[in-house]
């Protein structure tokens, strides 16, 4: 029997499959993490035990340095969110939450606009460069931007995250071909992908490590990641050379008088669409209180 430490690379049907000096292990939880309301999750630093008999058991998660509900992950150094330029189409809305869900965490993140071999981006890769975002256009048909996005991984645990049918698994194959994950096609009467990627899992990109996740329509931000109206100006990495600048230190930043933030939008020094994400995601979030949540 020896004791050693691993990462935690996917776990399915009460079973956990840990990383460890090359070998992958598979292991079950002690009851202590239960009892602890603790569920291990891909991208956990871990301490297992493996018996002679070749039984393995997960003992220990050690402390995260973060974790996301929605994938189900921790422990993340960069966030990549990706959207489609066509089918499915993509949704600013639905980027700017997972930037802000991203920025909340403490995460790095960048936008990765796919499919470019059938549509271009129409400028939307210039909305989130000109916000202070990493960002790429790829294609995984004709090689794209693949060696950019292998090069940004660089030896990070990374999480490819976006809308089901936007191409994450096939990116993924296109940087690591012997994995050879399962895609799926957009739905012709949805207009949405099918989901392939059934639960979080860990593979071996770039040095590092990239989280393949399930894909979703939509993102909550009352249940799946909560940001108080309080915290969400500080999620826009934009806002915050005007965050403390407007005339009352009430201002919600949505159509205030004498707000500096929207006058930047006005001036064309912060985008449009940008603040209007910022201003649903308010109206989503304005009733929530802080002792709702503890």
């Amino acid at each position: 029997m020896r004791v050693t430490d691993g990462i935690l690379i996917k776990g399915i049907g009460g079973f956990y499959y840990v990383e460890a000096a090359g070998t992958i292990y598979e292991c079950k939880a002690k009851g202590i993490h239960r009892k602890k309301g603790l569920s291990p999750l891909a991208g956990d630093n871990v301490q297992i035990t493996i018996n002679d008999e070749g039984y393995c058991s997960l003992d220990k998660i050690y402390e995260r340095k973060n974790s996301l509900v929605r994938p189900p992950v921790a422990n993340v150094d960069k966030l990549f969110v990706l959207a489609s330029t066509c089918e499915p189409l993509p949704s600013t809305l639905v980027i700017d939450k997972m930037t802000a869900i991203a920025q909340n965490k403490g995460i790095e993140c960048a936008i990765v606009f796919t499919k470019e071999d059938l549509k271009s981006d129409d400028g939307l890769a210039d909305i989130y460069r000109k916000s202070g975002f990493e960002t790429y256009t790829v294609s995984s048909l004709t090689g794209k931007g693949i060696d950019e996005i292998s090069k940004a991984i660089n030896g990070n645990i990374c999480v490819f995250s976006g809308n089901s049918g936007v191409g994450k698994s096939t990116l993924l194959n296109k940087l690591v071909p012997k994995l050879q994950l399962e895609t799926g096609e957009i739905s012709e009467k949805l207009g949405r992908g099918r989901h392939t990627t059934r639960q979080v899992e860990l593979f071996k990109v770039g040095g590092g490590y990239v989280a393949d996740t399930p894909g979703f329509a939509a993102i909550d931000l009352t249940a799946d990641e909560v940001i108080l109206k309080e915290n969400l100006p500080f999620c826009f990495k934009e806002f915050l050379p005007y965050l403390g600048t407007c005339k009352f230190s009430s201002c919600a930043h949505i159509n205030d008088k004498g707000c500096e933030i929207c006058a930047a939008v006005e001036q064309g020094e912060i985008m449009r669409s940008r603040h209007e994400s910022y201003v649903s995601m308010y109206n989503e979030v304005k009733n929530i209180k802080d002792w709702e949540l503890k």
